[in-house]
């Protein structure tokens, strides 16, 4: 860790590192949210039907899933410096696949491989975790996830007008096409400015990649049962593919893809079992011991917070449209404040987290969040139009405020886990906006909002299970010496005891 002091407005050390991790995640973010705002353009540039549209939509967000859980492992194992580069560049093809696109099939295509970028916001959590010390680590990833989560919300602004610049029917081509040369240009970038750790400091890998370790018998199975829900979300995306949905799929793809899901589950839970067997059989010493449910809670928790806002951003212009009968582009602007929190309100929950402790925090803006979305719940045409905002705006600053404070815990848990951690943590997110949003394809707006409110108090209640971060939590060098790394302030986890 570096000592040098917490100033944004300086561009070395540590501060470098934290400024090109949330510009690649604002890359990451402005090229797989950069469909949306281009959607009618496209639509009508291919010849689209309606369900063709939808169908790109789901596909975009199909393979974040998957995705958030691969890249977290590849993290741990060869290092952020390298795996975000690999990602930006990568990830640049498929987006020029997309800018190119003559037709359904080959959009979908390039819709569906682009959603590998949607993982690159676990990268930096790694990377943010390395570079600063326990009582600065909140605020960081609460900057880096905000900060870089607002490319979603810089792509709505600004690329219409990009392909307006250009102009004609194809207009769209070149707004797309820049967001790939962002990507690729920043790669190399990344790449050639950032190190893993500071100079001096040990990169922690896992004992084996091949799947997450845990550290006993219960935390085992506990591990496969979180397992299911990411499964469980896939098949929800190939059920509205197939024939009961848009019909992209024909029945006998469908139930192959089950199938293939059901087998990779089997298979994912034989290398849980080859990586962990020997909890079965031995005590892992206490030193090296860590608590998987911490993982649970924080699963559950990001399942409601980022997957609430995938949802409702996807939904809220419609939402204020139907209710307040407005017009279209207003009803955009005004929705867009909800997104818009973002810039400080993950920050705010780092912050918040590190000042007052982890636990404290994750209660007090899940109850928020829960009484947010109750209220949001109660908004109708009789509400002020400005007081239906200020709700919404308020909803957003205890979504966005917990997601910054998940994060806050996320690092602390195992040093040389946490892109595993990440990435599953981030999965859940997904499978969060992915049920989400097939509830709201089966109730009105009402309900949906109940819905996300009461899962937050399930949220609320599991936190009681979970510990406060304490201490210190012991990895392993190379040459076989144990290193302690501090992952609470003592005289808070002393008034906290």
């Amino acid at each position: 860790m570096t000592t040098e002091k917490f100033n944004l407005f300086t561009f070395r050390d540590k501060m470098k590192i934290l400024h090109l991790s949330w510009m690649a995640f604002f890359i990451t973010f402005f090229v797989w949210f950069n469909f949306a705002p281009m959607l009618i353009a496209v639509k009508e540039s291919l010849g689209l039907t309606t369900d063709q549209i939808k169908t790109l939509l789901i596909l975009n967000v199909a393979l974040t899933i998957p995705a958030r859980v691969i890249i977290g492992m590849l993290t741990d194992k060869y290092g952020p410096r390298i795996v975000y580069s690999a990602l930006l560049i990568g990830c640049s093809i498929p987006c020029f696949m997309f800018a190119l696109a003559n037709n359904f099939i080959q959009a979908a295509i390039a819709r569906f491989l682009l959603g590998f970028i949607g993982a690159g916001f676990v990268i930096g959590i790694r990377m943010v975790s390395e570079w600063f010390p326990h009582h600065e680590l909140g605020t960081a990833e609460g900057i880096y996830g905000g900060w870089g989560n607002f490319g979603s919300a810089a792509a709505a602004f600004t690329l219409p007008s990009i392909a307006l610049l250009f102009g004609g029917d194809e207009g769209w081509r070149y707004a797309i096409g820049i967001t790939g040369i962002m990507s690729l240009f920043f790669g190399f970038i990344y790449y050639f400015n950032v190190t893993n750790t500071p100079k001096g400091s040990t990169y922690f890998r896992p004992k084996n990649s091949a799947a997450m370790e845990v550290t006993s018998v219960g935390d085992f199975y506990l591990l496969l049962i979180m397992k299911i829900p990411m499964y469980a979300a896939l098949s929800l995306l190939t059920w509205k593919l197939s024939p009961y949905g848009v019909n992209m799929l024909s029945d006998l793809a469908t139930y192959f893809i089950y199938a293939g899901l059901i087998l990779l589950y089997i298979f994912e839970t034989y290398k849980v079992w080859s990586v962990n067997k020997h909890v079965f059989s031995e005590d892992i010493p206490e030193i090296h011991r860590y608590s998987f449910k911490q993982v649970a809670v924080l699963d559950i928790l990001y399942f409601t917070n980022f997957g609430s806002e995938l949802a409702v951003v996807s939904m809220l212009p419609l939402f204020f449209l139907d209710t307040f009968s407005l017009d279209p582009v207003i009803a955009g602007m005004v929705a867009g404040a909800y997104a818009f929190m973002n810039l400080m309100s993950r920050p705010a929950g780092g912050w918040i987290s590190d000042r007052f402790g982890r636990k404290s925090t994750l209660l007090i803006l899940t109850a928020g969040l829960a009484v947010g979305y109750f209220l949001m719940g109660q908004v109708n045409s009789e509400w002020p139009l400005w007081l239906a905002v200020v709700t919404a705006m308020g909803c957003s600053f205890f979504v966005q405020s917990g997601e910054g404070a998940v994060f806050a815990v996320v690092p602390l848990i195992k040093r040389r886990l946490t892109g595993q951690i990440a990435g599953m943590t981030g999965a859940y997110g997904n499978v969060g906006a992915v049920t989400f949003l097939t509830i709201l394809s089966f109730v009105d707006y009402k309900t949906f909002f109940l819905v996300i409110s009461a899962t937050a108090m399930v949220g609320f209640i599991t936190l009681f299970f979970m510990q406060e971060p304490r201490g210190q939590i012991a990895e392993i060098k190379e040459d076989g010496t144990v290193e302690l790394i501090d992952v609470s302030n003592k005289k808070l986890a002393h008034k906290l005891g």
